[in-house]
């Protein structure tokens, strides 16, 4: 592995765990977010583009769920939704992390 590709993925790496954190101090996720679209350019065409991809995914549609979860806390079925999302989240970022260690692209699916 080159200089410039590993720096590439010590950064996806930083990303995942701003995320990781993110479920216990949600600030980081937006830092993670920021660093994915101020980057993005830089792993256009490599195989860490899908991971860049998959992060974003998991940014917007876990706040997506997210507002949907508080909205609707007080009918009781938010702290389902609520837990999914936290799931969900947990298992993006694990499978993402992996996939980064072994070299690997991810699909372009949600799960």
């Amino acid at each position: 592995m080159d200089t410039a590709e590993k720096k590439l993925k010590d950064l996806t790496m930083l990303v995942y765990i701003l995320q990781a954190v993110g479920l216990f101090v949600g600030l980081t996720w937006i830092a993670a977010v920021i660093v994915n679209y101020v980057k993005r350019e830089d792993v256009r065409g490599t195989w860490m583009e899908s991971h860049f991809d998959w992060q974003i995914k998991t940014f917007w549609i876990g706040l997506a769920a997210s507002i949907v979860g508080w909205i609707t806390l007080w009918i009781l079925i938010g702290w389902l939704i609520l837990l999914a999302v936290a799931i969900w989240s947990i298992y993006r970022i694990v499978k993402g992390w992996l996939a980064l260690n072994d070299r690997k692209p991810l699909p372009d699916t949600l799960i």
